[in-house]
């Protein structure tokens, strides 16, 4: 069983980025992560908005001047905002997956960079 345990600690340091410059290597995560934050701001941004519009076409849609309109148009109107609205809904969804997954990849690279410092001063009290 030691066998199976250590084989999976191997893969998984074989895994670990080695930077000869933990700093640099601190900063480029931190840039990283600082640009899918920027990116997660504006997608929210864009599917609110969208959203918003959405709902603003549907309540359009009761007003007097497409109440001219006939019938069979208003209901039309009135699907084509409701579909906005479900779809506009389903990216902010895909909005909130892609939160998810850079909170994960924040959460995955603390923990190499924890590795990674306690590999350095490893190898300065071996020295």
């Amino acid at each position: 069983m030691e066998q199976g345990n250590s084989s999976v600690r191997d893969r998984l340091l074989a895994r670990l980025p080695q930077p000869e410059n933990l700093a640099a290597y601190r900063e480029e995560t931190e840039s990283l992560l600082a640009k899918h934050e920027k990116a997660i701001f504006w997608e929210k941004w864009g599917s609110k908005v969208l959203n918003l519009c959405a709902v603003g076409l549907f309540l359009f849609s009761f007003s007097t001047w497409v109440s001219k309109l006939g019938a069979t148009e208003t209901n039309y109107i009135r699907f084509c905002a409701a579909f906005m609205w479900v779809g506009f809904t389903i990216d902010g969804l895909s909005v909130f997956i892609y939160q998810k997954h850079v909170a994960l990849l924040k959460e995955v690279k603390q923990v190499q960079l924890q590795v990674l410092e306690l590999q350095a001063s490893l190898r300065k009290t071996g020295e």
